[in-house]
């Protein structure tokens, strides 16, 4: 089916027009918010357009830099970050990002980043602290005949832009699965303070929403046709270190479920996007678990193995990120998922109340973990930003059980992930219940600060750096200074030093 075949609402078929006229109605310095979830239902026209023009323009002698800024649901891809971040054209980006040369521009100062939370972008922007948003830039799979829009395969914040706009453009792409339609769930049910009222889902399964987006046609001022696949990146083969870690996990959960304190079908469980969360989710698959559900941010390759084979029942999520073998079962065997599938927007998939409310099994990976359990999971020795926190805190710190994982080492063993005290902390102790590395599991429920550094210490850390951490943690525990989270201030931050200056911990 055509882009133009999947646009019903006369007002709006006569919006048509293409990407490059499109681009012209995005004035420099807009707050443009855009859709797009880790590769998923991003533009992927206009973007491009726009990039060459803003190219044209800043070529010109004494013209103003033409930059905008822009605000997704979460990562996108090269034909939206990277081609706007290769241009310049980005002043401002939040509140995710993992584009190369984005991050590159981020880290050498020449774009400003703002990290946040997924869960509370919605606020910020119902709440004026972002200012005023410009433009809406949109991807949908489909326009109905009463203006209303089929979303595509994210949500993210599209509800939100869609609300918060002056102006709407729409990318209508024909690639995108028709069949698509009637997997959402979109909920007009939020409010900002004191008016909020309690989120009526009880089960990953429940929906509470509509399974389109409510649009003025008023609002928008282009529509414009797309054919272009998402950012399907393939995943890497499950390597020995990652089923290493997976073990641990399923051990765990064994374990847990033993003693009681986990039901045989586990809890709902959220998984980041990578190779060793499809590692674990792989191990649940082959494991005995069975009838599991899944309230998470995106849905991956491992979790439509899961969905196929019964070991999940149900998976809620705001986006895709498959690889392009998982999108090719995906769309060949749509009408299995369509039941099992709901997609939502991000300010519900990564909603506190929820996540409580459900008990969340939360698994994230992180850059580096102290021996205390502080978390680092956005930056490199402490100033050079990776990507940025996504939804892991919203999870962390509001679910039943919060895991993070990593190798112990990394380059090749000049980096221990286990460290005295990390050069940046996103998630504190206080949020942090489990640490997994190949060597092993730290469980750090009940523990004090002395008796977690020694669970991370023995089950976590690499060989060739745990004596160093042992010598570190019993100097600092008899230096006198402090016996509650023992300490060497002149040495805590020695080992990124020493990377720094040497290329070795």
């Amino acid at each position: 089916m055509s882009a133009n075949a999947r646009i019903l609402c006369p007002t709006l078929k006569q919006r048509l027009m293409s990407a490059e006229k499109a681009a012209e109605l995005i004035p420099a310095g807009a707050n443009v918010g855009m859709s797009g979830f880790t590769g998923a239902g991003y533009p992927k026209a206009v973007p491009g357009a726009l990039a060459e023009r803003i190219r044209k323009l800043n070529a010109c002698e004494g013209s103003e830099p033409f930059r905008i800024n822009v605000w997704t649901g979460a990562s996108t891809a090269p034909e939206l970050d990277g081609v706007l971040a290769e241009v310049d054209g980005i002043e401002m980006r939040l509140p995710f990002q993992s584009d190369p040369i984005c991050r590159q521009r981020i880290n050498n100062g020449t774009m400003d980043y703002v990290d946040l939370h997924l869960s509370e972008v919605s606020q910020y922007a119902w709440s004026g602290f972002l200012g005023k948003m410009d433009i809406a830039l949109i991807e949908v799979a489909g326009i109905r005949e009463d203006g209303s829009l089929i979303p595509s395969s994210s949500i993210g914040n599209n509800k939100t832009w869609i609300e918060q706009a002056d102006k709407i453009i729409l990318e209508v792409n024909s690639q995108q699965n028709i069949k698509l339609e009637g997997m959402h769930d979109v909920y007009y049910g939020t409010a900002l303070p004191p008016h909020r009222k309690p989120i009526m889902l009880t089960d990953p399964s429940d929906r509470i929403g509509e399974f389109y987006f409510e649009c003025p046609p008023e609002k928008v001022i282009a529509v414009v046709e797309s054919n272009a696949a998402d950012r399907n990146s393939p995943f890497k083969a499950s390597d020995e270190t990652s089923q290493k870690i997976a073990q641990h996990i399923l051990d765990f959960f064994e374990r847990e479920i033993e003693l009681g304190r986990l039901p045989k079908e586990l809890l709902p469980i959220q998984s980041g996007v990578g190779n060793i969360p499809n590692a674990v989710l792989e191990g649940l698959d082959a494991g005995p678990f069975k009838n599991l559900t899944a309230f998470t941010e995106v849905i991956q390759d491992g979790m439509l193995k899961m969905l196929k084979s019964g070991t999940l029942s149900v998976a809620s999520a705001t986006a895709f990120s498959l690889s392009p073998e998982g999108i090719k079962e995906f769309d060949e065997n749509i009408d299995l998922y369509r039941d099992k599938i709901i997609l939502r927007q991000q300010d519900i998939s990564n909603h506190p109340e929820l996540a409580r409310r459900l008990g969340i099994i939360a698994m994230n990976g992180m850059i580096e973990c102290d021996i205390y359990g502080n978390v680092n999971s956005t930056h490199i020795m402490g100033t050079r930003m990776m990507n940025g926190i996504g939804g892991s805190g919203d999870f962390a710190r509001n679910g039943y059980l919060s895991i993070f994982v990593s190798p112990s080492i990394a380059k090749d063993g000049a980096i221990s992930s286990i460290v005295p005290m990390v050069s940046h902390v996103d998630h504190t102790e206080h949020d942090v219940k489990v640490i997994v590395t190949e060597q092993g599991l730290a469980d750090l429920r009940g523990l004090s600060p002395r008796q977690r550094a020694r669970e991370i210490i023995k089950n976590c850390a690499h060989p060739d750096f745990r004596p160093a951490l042992h010598d570190y943690f019993e100097r600092a525990l008899h230096s006198g200074r402090g016996m509650h989270t023992p300490h060497l201030l002149g040495e805590a931050l020695s080992w990124h030093q020493r990377y720094e200056e040497e290329g070795q911990m």
